[in-house]
């Protein structure tokens, strides 16, 4: 009897292994938790468009917008676990949401995924109306102290990672600075070149153009090195916020208990990917800079997101309204 149960053991074992390697044999999903167009669709596509090519089946991006991406991700998470589900995620946002709507949230981001990679990153840029004397950032912490209150930043959300990096910067400065909320980085920009808010910490790509048209000043970018896209703008910890490193990051998560021949499998085909000279290109494109991980380095990314912004909400005492 024992030697019979051994051999069932041993023939399903075998049987899940042999599975597994044949993965995959039909088409993937890559879920973009937002509509199409914005950053997060644009790099999932560039990812899916060569993932495919590697592993010889079509991996198709499904749009599932919502709730602040958080429709798609709980989908994702209460996927089969097979390798056939797979997340395109904006980890920076999930993990301000793990805090910010902890109570409503479908998924919880370390427990219900497995990471895969980190993709990219997307720098932020302090920027200012040209009305306010401040040259750089250090001038306009100064500035800040000297009128408490008077600044206004505009942001793009309650929830966004460039409101997120504002908070985090007065905390990190000591400065008594107004929020101005908005729905979308187009208006907050609007109105920020218009002069009714004076400053905001927005991504580079979305900040650039202005920037180069002389319509906003950059102070400082959030990265801990200065960048390609603005070479000649210092580091917020250049300007002595010790420490500041703020980035939108994305990466690529399956369901949680994927085996782990698979997440070894789609990790080892993204991180050759990423490290294409055309890859890095097309990213950057979009404002992102390539970068690949180790499942357990994404894991561990994710938790110092996750820690980083819950501190910040809880001592800036931010809701998601």
């Amino acid at each position: 009897m024992l030697g019979l149960l051994g051999l069932a053991t041993s023939l399903t074992l075998a049987a899940s292994g042999a599975a597994q390697a044949a993965y995959p044999d039909k088409p993937i999903k890559l879920v973009v938790p937002y509509p199409p167009g914005g950053a997060t669709d644009i790099i999932g596509r560039v990812v899916a468009q060569k993932l495919g090519g590697a592993l010889g089946q079509q991996v198709v991006v499904d749009n599932r917008g919502g709730a602040g991406g958080n429709i798609g991700a709980a989908a994702v998470a209460k996927a089969e676990p097979d390798g056939y589900t797979l997340l395109m995620g904006a980890l920076t946002s999930h993990s301000i949401m793990q805090t910010l709507e902890r109570k409503s949230l479908g998924y919880n981001l370390e427990k219900d995924f497995a990471p895969i990679t980190m993709v990219g990153s997307v720098p932020l840029v302090f920027v200012v109306h040209p009305s306010v004397p401040a040259r750089n950032l250090k001038e306009l912490i100064a500035f800040a102290k000297s009128k408490p209150g008077f600044l206004t930043y505009a942001s793009s959300g309650a929830g966004a990672p460039q409101r997120m990096a504002a908070e985090l910067f007065k905390r990190t400065a000591g400065v008594d600075v107004m929020h101005v909320p908005y729905k979308g980085s187009g208006p907050a920009m609007n109105d920020l070149v218009g002069g009714q808010v004076l400053t905001m910490v927005e991504t580079v790509p979305a900040a650039q153009s202005f920037i180069k048209a002389g319509k906003l000043r950059a102070l400082a970018v959030t990265t801990p090195q200065r960048i390609s896209m603005l070479p000649d703008v210092p580091t917020a910890i250049e300007e002595g916020l010790a420490g500041f490193s703020v980035s939108s990051m994305f990466g690529v998560l399956a369901p949680a208990n994927t085996p782990k021949p698979i997440v070894d499998r789609l990790n080892a085909e993204l991180v050759k990917i990423l490290q294409l000279p055309e890859v890095k290109e097309q990213l950057l494109q979009q404002g992102a800079y390539a970068m690949s991980t180790s499942p357990e380095q994404t894991r561990e990314r994710i938790k110092q997101e996750i820690s980083m912004w819950a501190k910040v909400i809880e001592d800036a005492k931010i809701t998601n309204d």
